[in-house]
């Protein structure tokens, strides 16, 4: 019997659900929750230890954060560091804690949420170093002690938090650029799969041993490249926000739906440079303006449609 209590199926199947457009990226982390699950992972460093590569918008953060709400009920019961805000040298103190002699050592204070990488017996603690290649290269290297022996200990000397029972990810957008010229390129020929896909992961490797030490990626169980997303996925996008959107409303105990002609204006070009990101943009900005109204308008109503008449996107109750 394994001390983990999720199921490895029902965590893919929201995974598979709302991650579009990766299915080499599920492929892997069903590895190794399975891994995982069979508990055969070793004993003196973190349970796993992922980094995500690839452009904005692709899924990389928000794989992590689904992964916390199945496994733990809520994706915020993640530790997350935002590594965009520790991008000067003195900034590796905000993890590790104040040195000896310097205000606040005593107490040793760090931005780690210490109950959420430790998990429980059942549950593995899931820590997210977000945007990992905007961090000074002190403040990276703060994490080598952590990603070979799964712990750390604060620079008072007084403290150590283990990471043993976490799945450490880590995002990065190194080498974003060429990858996503690289796909363009080849959804253009696609007779040519093998070879850009072979220089797509030469591009990023060349990327981050720019951006890294290689005794830092030597600690790394797996790098993984998201793909830029193809626009053919529009609607598989558009369904996925659709159905956040639905969430909020169930506050409401309202119900949204889409006729055939908000559908395909909602589905027109996105711009690949944007990712997902940009439906969810397009949304809150055309969307959610006329459905608020309505909503005000009419508060008795329960079920409304988004339509479009007059060149214009509509929602009116039904």
């Amino acid at each position: 019997m394994s001390r983990f209590v999720f199921d490895p199926a029902t965590v893919m199947a929201l995974l598979r659900e709302r991650i579009i457009g990766q299915p080499h990226v599920l492929d892997s982390i069903d590895n190794m929750l399975r891994v995982l699950k069979a508990d055969i992972v070793p004993d003196d460093r973190p349970l796993g230890v992922q980094l995500f590569v690839g452009p904005t918008g692709v899924g990389k953060t928000e794989t992590v954060r689904l992964l916390g709400e199945a496994i733990h009920g809520s994706a915020d019961s993640i530790c997350r560091i935002d590594m965009s805000t520790l991008t000067q040298e003195h900034y590796a103190a905000s993890l590790t804690g104040a040195p000896p002699g310097y205000v606040g050592s005593k107490e040793g204070q760090t931005l780690f949420d210490v109950e959420a990488i430790q998990g429980s017996f059942s549950k593995p603690g899931i820590v997210l170093f977000d945007e990992l290649e905007k961090a000074s290269p002190e403040v990276v290297r703060a994490l080598l002690n952590v990603l070979e022996r799964g712990r750390m200990r604060l620079s008072a000397g007084n403290r150590e938090i283990d990471f043993r029972n976490s799945l450490i990810f880590m995002t990065s957008n190194a080498g974003a650029a060429q990858v996503s010229a690289l796909s363009r390129k080849q959804q253009k020929r696609w007779w040519h799969w093998g070879s850009a896909n072979g220089q797509m992961h030469k591009v990023v490797d060349k990327a981050l041993h720019q951006h890294f030490d290689p005794e830092f990626l030597n600690r790394i169980d797996n790098i993984i490249t998201f793909n830029a997303l193809d626009r053919g996925l529009s609607e598989k996008l558009l369904d996925v926000e659709l159905e956040k959107l639905n969430r909020r409303l169930q506050k409401r105990r309202v119900l949204l739906s889409l006729g055939a002609g908000a559908r395909g204006y909602l589905c027109r070009t996105l711009d690949a440079r944007y990712g997902a990101r940009e439906m969810a943009r397009r949304l809150r900005n055309e969307l959610s303006p006329p459905l608020a109204r309505v909503m005000l308008d009419y508060p008795q109503a329960d079920t409304f449609e988004a339509q479009m008449e007059g060149g214009a996107l509509i929602v009116i109750p039904v």
